[in-house]
């Protein structure tokens, strides 16, 4: 048992206990996996058969990892180290008839069933414009993995909404039944109704897995709770490890509860706190300690480190976005100076949202990056979609943009129907968007016409919002109510940003040159993820994973703590729990940084600095000389003339102007706050706003 020399006390406390209940508070790094694995090889090696022992992992990586270290300490062991799916799938298999179903039965993933309930709503002809089949697939899988009574059903589905939902439910269900198919939520929903069916089967289970470890209990939900009670119910030889203060899934169904009742579900635990943390320096752990001890549900402990005070938290405040950024970029061109690699930094932020400036400067920068956890922003399919739509209002005849978006949203237009667009756009010699004369699609060629005649008064951002309102872009992933389609639909109220940073920089509204200046951006040739390269992740990507230097970027109320955490019960403490695992994903630096004000979603907000820096013990902190961060000037009054200013400045057609950036030309039409200039041939025709400063009249 040398394995055991390895351990530190507390954590051979954990591994040396045989018996009872038993939860191990593991705070972030402190070596939860090591003793999980080595509790396994101990109970073995002190003579429990390894077939009595379950051991539960959330992913099909830490089972893996787990089961790789566990064969180096007692090779060909019999021990389950799997997920609560791959246990789930064990248990029907091998009491199939109990439960209804042949053994060989079907498991659908997402997309099945997102499938077969599209084809529930066409049997019974249900409007997937009036409520999505997304939609109905996530209040299925709460009433599963809830498991709710069809009184509790009832209740839940209670909107109008819902009446489609109750409709498919039971529908859905009949039909999972006939096919002898399961989804991903049955396997935890039937161990458990065949377990409080049948007696005598939970019996069987608890006395073969007579020992029970599961990691991350903080995550489990209501099923795999009462998955995990059932059996441990006869022995009482559950071991859990997991961290309260790490429970950052609540928008999955987590309930971190289960955790904090373990003690009153198992009145003879005992709580072995792991406090000893071998990732981080002192001043990092006390600095998330500073944050999370303001959480009222908690268990307390303190993690504390071995690995010396290190150096101060470093805290700067930009009067910018781009600023805040360049910044970043400043202090990674020091670190890497010091011998630091790319690979040794994570820059982390709340939203997906925030990854489109980020993405932008770093390309600039020519630092080499990866983006974790999401696409590169404009190989995100929404935005492909959006700005299809905005090529083909440019260019109507772009025959690649109107294929993409012909049918997005979905207006049943089929592969066919543009196969026949193909032939006669061919036989006519003219262009697909031409050859469109009648049917659904005739009604897409007038959208694109309408919002073509209606570009040219608009702003590029208010062009914007005209695509995603009247293309019902945005209402279909409003309506959808699912997480994905949430992230889709801040993306596209980002790239109003793009918009409203192009007209103020440059003061024109040319759809033109914008499209030309994203395509230039957006080259994926450009868009290297090398090996050695900085990791671009959102913080809850960042779960379980470590870098020696981290920037916790866009530090400021509304947007971390996010701004819909202050209407949700017990909101603050779970972004509190996720300030305090980004701060612990760092092993040496880290870095906090925010903005006095922000372009997000195309609007220019000032947002106050988050309360969680607030939070910390002042002497943690290494806040960068005020003078710095004395705010630049950046108003209306640097882009644009003062109403008077220019109340004596009339444009009309024939005048002659002097553009910064284009040089002299001719002014050849006035609408309302807009002119179009014809410049030198290389430039062409633009439209700009007539009160930029870019713009000299003589």
């Amino acid at each position: 048992m040398n394995y055991l020399n390895q351990l530190n006390e507390q954590q051979k406390k954990a591994v040396l206990h045989k018996d009872g209940p038993c939860l191990v508070l593991a705070g972030a790094g402190s070596g939860k996996t090591k003793v999980l694995t080595t509790r396994v090889a101990y109970l073995i090696d002190s003579g429990v058969p390894s077939y009595n022992i379950l051991a539960i992992t959330f992913t099909n990586k830490a089972a893996r990892e787990m089961k790789e270290r566990l064969e180096k300490l007692v090779p060909e062991n019999n021990a389950f180290v799997g997920t609560f799916h791959a246990l789930g799938v064990r248990i029907i298999r091998e009491n199939a008839p109990f439960i209804g179903l042949d053994r060989n039965f079907t498991i659908l993933d997402s997309d099945d069933v997102l499938t077969l309930i599209k084809k529930i709503f066409k049997d019974k002809n249900i409007n997937p414009k009036e409520v999505a089949p997304s939609y109905v697939r996530n209040r299925i899988s709460t009433i599963k993995n809830e498991l709710m009574t069809e009184d509790e059903i009832a209740k839940f589905l209670n909107t109008p909404q819902d009446k489609a939902v109750e409709k498919v439910y039971h529908e859905y269900i009949n039909i999972l039944k006939n096919n002898n198919s399961v989804d991903f939520d049955d396997l935890l929903k039937l161990p458990v109704e065949l377990f409080t069916k049948h007696k005598d089967i939970l019996e069987s289970y608890q006395d073969k897995f007579k020992y029970i470890l599961i990691d991350e209990y903080q995550d489990t939900n209501e099923v795999q709770y009462k998955l995990s009670k059932l059996l441990a119910k006869k022995h009482h030889n559950i071991f859990v490890v997991g961290d309260p203060d790490q429970s950052i899934y609540g928008f999955r169904g987590a309930n971190f509860h289960n955790i904090l009742n373990f003690e009153k579900d198992y009145k003879d635990a005992i709580v072995i706190p792991l406090e000893e943390n071998y990732r981080s320096t002192t001043a990092i752990l006390e600095t998330a300690n500073s944050v999370i001890q303001n959480n009222v549900e908690r268990k307390e402990k303190n993690l504390w480190s071995s690995k010396g005070e290190g150096a101060k938290v470093k805290y700067f405040r930009a009067y910018d976005d781009h600023h805040e950024i360049q910044m970043v970029i400043d202090e990674i061109n020091k670190l890497l100076g010091e011998g630091y690699q790319e690979s040794d930094i994570g820059v982390l932020y709340r939203t997906n949202a925030q990854a489109r400036l980020v993405e932008n400067m770093f390309l600039k920068s020519g630092i080499p990056y990866k983006v974790v956890g999401s696409y590169y922003f404009y190989n995100r399919k929404e935005i492909k979609d959006l700005l299809c739509y905005l090529r083909l209002i440019l260019n109507n005849d772009d025959e690649i943009s109107l294929r993409r978006v012909i049918n997005v949203p979905k207006r049943g237009i089929g592969e066919a129907t543009i196969k026949k667009l193909e032939e006669e756009a061919r036989a006519n010699n003219t262009s697909m968007f031409q050859a469109i004369s009648k049917g659904k699609e005739l009604k897409f060629k007038e959208l694109i016409e309408f919002m073509t005649k209606e570009s040219k008064n608009l702003s590029l951002t208010d062009l914007v919002d005209l695509v995603l309102e009247e293309t019902g872009m945005r209402k279909e992933l409003e309506e959808d109510k699912s997480l994905e389609s949430d992230l889709r639909l801040d993306n596209l109220e980002e790239f109003k940003s793009i918009t409203q940073e192009f007209e103020n920089r440059t003061g024109t509204e040319s759809l033109e040159d914008l499209l030309v200046e994203i395509s230039l951006i957006a080259d994926i040739s450009e868009h290297r993820e090398d090996g050695n390269a900085v990791t671009l992740m959102t913080i809850h990507s960042a779960k379980g994973l470590e870098f020696d230097v981290v920037f916790l970027i866009g530090m400021e109320d509304g947007l971390f703590p996010h701004q819909n955490c202050f209407t949700e019960p017990g909101g603050i403490e779970e972004e509190r729990r996720l300030m305090y695992v980004g701060i612990t994903r760092a092993k040496e630096r880290l870095y906090l940084s925010n903005a006095k004000r922000r372009m997000l979603y195309g609007q220019d907000v000032l947002n106050p600095p988050s309360r969680f820096i607030k939070e910390i013990d002042e002497r943690l902190l290494d806040v960068e000389q005020q003078n710095i961060f004395e705010e630049e000037k950046i108003d209306k009054e640097e882009f644009y003339h003062t109403e008077a200013e220019t109340k004596d400045i009339n444009f009309q057609e024939g005048d002659i102007i002097m553009h910064t950036i284009y040089g002299r030309g001719v002014v050849i039409e006035v609408i309302g706050d807009f002119i179009s200039v014809a410049f030198a041939k290389n430039f062409g025709i633009k439209k700009l706003l007539k009160n930029h400063k870019s713009i000299t009249k003589i």
